[in-house]
Parts: C-alpha cells; sequence; structure tokens
C-alpha cells in the first residue's frame, strides 16, 4: 500500500473542517435549544411588548443560526478545496471563516458591555406578573407565575411589603413553600 504525497496530505488535512463543520452543528443545535428551552420560551410567551427579552431572545437564535451555517459553509468550502486544489474554493472559505470571526467580535463587546441585561429582562417579567398576581388573586397570570415557579424551581420573593404568603401558598409547587424567596 503505496500512497502519494497528495493523498497523504488530503487525508492529514480533511480532520480540520470535520471539526468546524461539527463546531458549527453545535452551535446550531445550541441555539435551537436555547430557543425553543422550556425556560426561555416561558419568559418570552409572558414578557411584555415593553420589554425587551423577546427582542434578545430571537436575536441570540438569528445569530446563532447564521454563525453556524457560515462556519459549516465554511468547512465544505475549505474540504471541497483540498479535494479539488482550487484557489477559489480556498480563497471563499477563508472569506467565510473571516466573516464569522468578524461578526463573533461584535457580540463579545455586546455581551460584555450588556453582561446583565437579559437577566435584568427576565426578572422584570417575573416581577410584573408577581406583582400582578399579588394584587388581584384572580388574575390569568396566576398559572403563568405557577409555571415560573415550576420551572425554574423557585418561590417567590423577598417583598418589603411583607404580605407575600398568600401568592407563595397559591402558586408554589408544594415542598417549595417553606423555601419562600429562594
Amino acid at each position: 500500500f503505496v500512497c502519494t504525497q497528495r493523498e497523504l496530505l488530503l487525508c492529514k488535512s480533511l480532520p480540520k473542517p470535520l471539526l468546524f463543520q461539527l463546531l458549527g452543528l453545535s452551535i446550531a443545535t445550541l441555539s435551537t435549544i436555547t430557543h425553543y428551552g422550556l425556560h426561555f420560551t416561558l419568559i418570552s410567551d409572558i414578557s411584555l411588548d415593553s420589554n425587551s427579552y423577546r427582542v434578545i431572545h430571537h436575536k441570540a437564535f438569528y445569530f446563532g443560526i447564521c454563525l453556524s451555517m457560515t462556519l459549516i459553509l465554511a468547512a465544505l468550502l475549505s474540504s471541497a478545496a483540498m479535494v479539488r486544489e482550487s484557489q477559489c474554493l480556498s480563497a471563499m472559505g477563508f472569506f467565510c471563516f473571516a466573516l464569522a470571526f468578524c461578526g463573533l467580535i461584535p457580540a463579545a463587546c455586546w455581551r460584555y458591555t450588556h453582561s446583565t441585561e437579559v437577566e435584568n429582562s427576565m426578572m422584570d417579567v417575573y416581577d410584573f406578573v408577581y406583582e400582578e398576581v399579588r394584587r388581584n388573586t384572580s388574575s390569568f397570570r396566576r398559572h403563568e407565575l405557577t409555571a415560573i415557579h415550576e420551572t425554574f424551581l423557585c418561590c417567590g420573593k423577598h417583598s418589603p411589603f411583607g404580605d407575600t404568603t398568600n401568592v407563595e401558598h397559591n402558586t408554589c409547587p408544594p415542598g417549595q413553600v417553606r423555601d419562600a424567596g429562594q
């Protein structure tokens, strides 16, 4: 069994684009799980139009899908460039990698400058629903608050008004009422 130098180089270089394809697929999977996961869709469905969570939720999903498709395309172009020994395909693959890298820079900057925005918007949704239930016990928001408590395994909050026990007894799953405020 004798391999030519071209075949040996091709066998050594082929796993790299496969790793980028796997990276692209894992980013697509993570974006999909994040977008359609119970924790995220629950808050997104409950949030008001004035709350920024829904916008952030959708933008993060579409950004992740675009990034994953760019990485997969770059890996496919790189594989084809190696097999065909095409400079044009190689340049297009490099352009896709550069595009993915340039897309990650603003995402990293946004993450650094807006590190608490997602958490704050989620807490705003919870506070709104909690106060609606506290003020009006017949509110349809009680079902939403119960769903939040069951999904996030939390129960109530500490209120300066001190009248939260009725809300917590009605919306917390059994066994979590004693952990109210957690």
